[in-house]
This record gives C-alpha cells, sequence and structure tokens, in this order.
C-alpha cells in the first residue's frame, strides 16, 4: 500500500512522459514492497498525488532546471535500508530517463524522501490498517497476510532495537 506524492514541476515532462514516469513508479514502489505489481488490487491501493508547482526557487533565486521531490509512505516493515537505498536510486534514475534529455543529467535535482508510517496508524476503507490487514487484503488469505505481517514487523523492529510483544 505504497503512496506517493510526486512534485513535478509544470511543463517539467511531456503529457505522455509524465504519464509512462507515474505508471513505471507504481510499478516499482510495489516491487520494493515486495508485492506483484500486476496484483490488481496492490495497484488499487497504490496511489500518487502529483503537486505541481509553477515556480522552484533554488537559493533564493528562480530554477532553471526543474527540481522533483518523492515522498514516499508505506505501512511499517516495508522498507528496510536494502529498500530504501532501492527505492532512492530507481526513483532518481526514472526521473532523469523520463527527461529523455532534456537538462543536464544531475541526480542532485531529484529528492526522495522515504519514510514508514507506523503499524496502527494507517487510516483507510474507514478504519485503521495494520500490515496484517493490508497482506491479507492484498494476499486474500488472512493466515498468510498474518504470517507476512508479523515477519516484516519483527524484521523491521530488531533492526530498531524494539521487541516485539
Amino acid at each position: 500500500m505504497p503512496m506517493l506524492d510526486a512534485t513535478i514541476p509544470a511543463g517539467a515532462l511531456s503529457p505522455h512522459a509524465e504519464e509512462k514516469l507515474l505508471n513505471r513508479l507504481t510499478d516499482m514502489l510495489l516491487e520494493y514492497e515486495g508485492v506483484d505489481p500486476a496484483n490488481p488490487i496492490a495497484r488499487s491501493i497504490a496511489w500518487i498525488f502529483v503537486h505541481r508547482p509553477a515556480q522552484m526557487f533554488v537559493a533564493g533565486k528562480a530554477s532553471t532546471e526543474p527540481r522533483y521531490r518523492f515522498v514516499v509512505s508505506a505501512p511499517e516493515g516495508q522498507l528496510d535500508d536494502d529498500r530504501r537505498r532501492g527505492i532512492v536510486e530507481a526513483v532518481t534514475k526514472t526521473v532523469l530517463n523520463a527527461e529523455a534529455g532534456a537538462y543536464p543529467r544531475d541526480p542532485g535535482r531529484v529528492w526522495v524522501i522515504t519514510h514508514e508510517i507506523p503499524d496502527g496508524t494507517w487510516g483507510a476503507f474507514g478504519r485503521i490498517m495494520r500490515l496484517e490487514d493490508i497482506a491479507t487484503l492484498i494476499l486474500g488469505d488472512a493466515e498468510r497476510g498474518r504470517r507476512l505481517a508479523e515477519h516484516r514487523l519483527r524484521l523491521s523492529r530488531r533492526g530498531r532495537g524494539i521487541a516485539m510483544v
């Protein structure tokens, strides 16, 4: 259930390039969460909100080249250090490729922020959705969803020194 806030300056990409970029980003985020991007249920809960600043400023001056910001939100347990690193690298490369050489290829113009939403604080469908609920929805199997969520949360919390009761 990744959610992406994508800041893409108005006119930075052609409509076709942007549509292709957003579709590829959806696939990538699902892949990095360990979900099959062809799963229609998973795709239906992978949302991207596009923000369009008319102008960007760098060091107090209007930027002559587009700057992009992508804020990736995922349920707790979905992003370890390798997945975060992979997301940052893949999003940056994919955005620069979408520009198709229209601007200098500078990865410093693409910022990617990743964060996990603590389990029990993600609200959807009018209720709190824990990782177990999300996994069950996608997998269609409550027992597999429970086991996957417990495993992911255990690994995540162990890495942060949090005991799981």
